[in-house]
């Protein structure tokens, strides 16, 4: 939101105006704005705020608000969110700022209000109050109910019921599926000991703050959650040996350039990396972690193991119903957030749905952003709104206070451009495929990523002889 006005500029010349504190954006993260009728992604911060260049002929316009309103008791009509992230926590205020007066359900099998899950593996100590997105007193103004420690079993799709695990049986109208996945743990002997962790709440997240100090610590996994508690625990732990399946970190996120950074960032502050193998066994001691072994032989000795290795989605309630699911057990939707089941919606990790900036292909993104947007086209959606989802992925990565960030789809990409030098720690990586930019990560050279993001929303083909091209006014940026 806009709220501050510069004099004395052309009509068309950009201005700069502050949008929000800087506390909004922890960790070196990304936040979408709304700029007039335009969505604009901050990431740059000057002086303990974050500022967004608009057009002038924005300013002067009112302030834009969000209205909420609440239930209207004389609407029966039922919407339950199965899911207490952040998916379900959009569709709720979504269905609220356009005058939805019905009843509003939200179901969640964890302990706590919807929480910023993003933050989990870069403040591990921090307390679960600070973690809210929303306070109790934000769902009781809006009407919106809150069910925390409940767990569907199944769902019957023909009455338009759900069953819980406490024996409760509650009807809807519309649904929105929003159940995510959870961390999937290693298949070995050895698994089920007292200091085998794996991260998926605040509490797990402080258990692994407060085991690592001083011990031996092995990490499974070398993508986002792997790699990123390696790197808090490094002035805590006495050593941290992290182990992956593939050549590189990252190698199918970032790729392997990008991964070869991370890589050397990690290993210049004692980190040891044993990649192409796998956890063969966890031997363990009076119900503790001792040693892991490798497929390959190698026996590392450790006092503790947190395991990073991927996800499953939270889908098994739905097996028997007529929901629509890939092989994989992700929901099937289509670009307006429905499944082939009347009235029932699905958003968030656990979907498999079609990404129009790559093509339609059908895609599944655990990612933050990913989800709030699905929230919001699955409330327009139960409105009878046909939005189209159109969004162009964005995330990040903190590594020792470093920031790379990434924008697109890049699977499967074939060339990869680079402007500036990995080594030098300030670097633009452009993704080609058919010879266009279908993504782009970058450390230290904002907004470029942003810049890309925005042209593939509009759009816009970003063809390869601009990506080659020395000139990078395009991108905001001065000569690398």
């Amino acid at each position: 939101m806009v709220i501050g006005l510069v004099a004395g500029l052309e009509p068309e010349e950009e201005v700069t105006d502050v949008v929000c504190d800087e506390s909004d954006l922890k960790d070196g993260d990304m936040m979408e704005v709304e700029v007039g009728d335009h969505n604009v992604l901050l990431v740059k911060v000057e002086n303990n705020k974050v500022y967004v260049s608009v057009k002038k002929r924005i300013q002067g316009q009112p302030k834009r608000i969000k209205w909420m309103g609440a239930r209207d008791q004389a609407v029966s009509h039922t919407v339950m969110l199965l899911g207490g992230g952040a998916a379900s926590l959009m569709c709720a205020e979504t269905l609220r700022q356009e005058n939805y007066g019905g009843r509003i359900i939200m179901v969640s099998r964890d302990d706590l209000l919807p929480y910023d899950k993003t933050r989990l593996s870069k403040i591990m100590n921090a307390e679960s109050d600070s973690l809210l997105m929303r306070r109790m007193e934000f769902f009781h103004k809006y009407d919106i109910e809150v069910w925390l420690k409940k767990e569907a079993l199944s769902i019957d799709t023909n009455k338009k019921t759900v069953a819980f695990d406490d024996g409760l049986i509650q009807g809807y109208d519309q649904i929105l599926i929003a159940t995510g996945c959870r961390a999937k743990n290693l298949d070995c002997p050895g698994v089920d000991l007292e200091n085998v962790l794996m991260l998926e709440t605040p509490e797990d997240a402080r258990c692994i703050h407060y085991a690592c100090m001083g011990c031996r610590t092995v990490v499974v996994g070398t993508s986002f959650v792997g790699m990123e508690v390696a790197a808090y625990m490094i002035d805590m732990a006495s050593s941290i040996t992290i182990i992956g399946s593939s050549e590189l970190p990252y190698q199918k996120t970032l790729g392997p350039e990008i991964g070869k950074v991370t890589m050397m960032m990690l290993e210049e502050r004692g980190v040891t990396f044993y990649m192409n193998d796998a956890v063969a066994e966890v031997q363990g001691e009076n119900r503790r972690v001792k040693a892991v072994k490798l497929r390959s032989g190698i026996t590392i000795q450790a006092d503790l193991l947190i395991v990073g290795i991927g996800v499953n989605p939270n889908s098994e309630f739905l097996k028997g119903s007529p929901v629509r699911m890939d092989s994989k057990n992700y929901v099937i939707v289509d670009k307006y957030m429905r499944t082939n089941i009347t009235d029932v919606y699905c958003a968030g990790d656990l979907t498999s749905f079609p990404l129009k900036m790559a093509k339609g292909q059908n895609v599944s993104i655990g990612h933050w952003q990913v989800a709030q947007a699905h929230g919001r086209i699955a409330a327009l959606s139960m409105l009878h709104r046909e939005v189209e989802l159109n969004i162009v992925p964005f995330y990040w990565t903190v590594l020792l206070g470093r920031t790379i960030r990434y924008a697109g789809c890049g699977e499967g990409y074939t060339k990869m451009v680079l402007k500036g030098k990995f080594e030098n720690m300030k670097f633009l990586a452009l993704y080609l495929k058919d010879e266009e930019v279908v993504a782009a990560a970058g450390l230290n050279v904002e907004p470029a990523v942003s810049v890309v993001a925005e042209r593939l929303a509009q759009g816009r083909v970003i063809t390869q002889a601009e990506a080659e091209s020395d000139d990078l006014s395009w991108l905001k940026l001065q000569p690398m």
